[in-house]
């Protein structure tokens, strides 16, 4: 993928920010909604396990790609080599460098999506629409049944050349803000479990030590006991609207979408 600056100093204040809000007590478990296995993708790497709610309806093209490479164990091994503090880590290319490609033909773009809007939490308005949330994945939409994925901390993109037809296998997963992405690489999922793992991936280009994902499974393919267990706060429910107030209240014209995140969980007994 092109190269582009990291955002250091826009990283750390995202890093720093207190406007999450405790998150709410078991005693509210209706508001929260379990995570269906199909839509998990489990990487165990070198510093740990990271583990992605996948979005099909966001680009289906590019996540059956990523289940298929996933399924036939091409990304099993593979380094971390292109690894930017405040910007990114990307994974995924068969020869370890930029350009590597699978056994299977390039992917067209899936930049935009359609949406009805249903299932969306308003964060905050901007010139392209209105930001927010679509279950856990950070979103625009432009009021006119489209819309695209914002690339806020932990959200999972497909690698590409200069040709916006040149996806392949390559993935990365962002350690800090980059909107300057949005709707110009594909969004298909969002980790959910393992930010303090994508966060001590060795650094470098590429760096002296790589890191590698030692294996990457769907969650489905996993043994029913080994299956990661979890469960994301409605977007929809008066709990998260309540975080909402807060951040508005704490930050008001200066409250960005990557300010805000959904909480997710270990299911109660897991």
């Amino acid at each position: 993928m092109p190269r582009v600056l990291p955002g250091l100093a826009l990283a750390a204040a995202i890093l720093a920010a207190g406007l999450a809000s405790p998150l709410p007590a078991r005693s509210d478990a209706p508001e929260w909604r379990s995570i269906p296995d199909a839509e998990l993708l489990v990487i165990d790497t070198s510093r740990g396990r990271m583990t992605v709610r996948l979005r099909p309806d966001f680009a289906p093209l590019a996540v059956e790609r990523i289940l298929r490479l996933a399924r036939e164990g091409v990304y099993d091994g593979l380094q971390f080599h292109r690894v930017i503090p405040g910007f990114v880590a990307q994974t995924g290319n068969p020869n370890n460098r930029d350009g590597g490609v699978s056994a299977h033909p390039d992917l067209p773009p899936e930049f935009i999506f359609r949406t009805p809007g249903q299932g969306f939490a308003a964060a905050r308005r901007s010139a392209e629409g209105s930001e927010g949330f679509l279950g856990v994945n950070p979103v625009v939409l432009d009021g006119h049944g489209r819309g695209w994925g914002a690339y806020c901390t932990g959200t999972a993109g497909m690698g590409r050349q200069e040709g916006v037809r040149t996806a392949n296998s390559e993935i990365f997963f962002m350690l800090a803000p980059a909107r300057r992405l949005d709707h110009d690489y594909t969004v298909w999922g969002q980790v959910v479990e393992g930010l303090d793992v994508l966060a001590a991936i060795a650094p470098g280009e590429p760096p002296a030590a790589p890191d590698r994902m030692i294996r990457v499974r769907p969650a489905v393919d996993l043994p029913a006991a080994e299956r990661p267990r979890l469960e994301v706060l409605d977007v929809e429910g008066p709990a998260f609207s309540r975080r909402l107030a807060e951040a508005r209240r704490a930050r008001g014209a200066d409250l960005g979408l990557c300010d805000l995140s959904v909480p997710v969980r270990t299911r109660a007994g897991s």
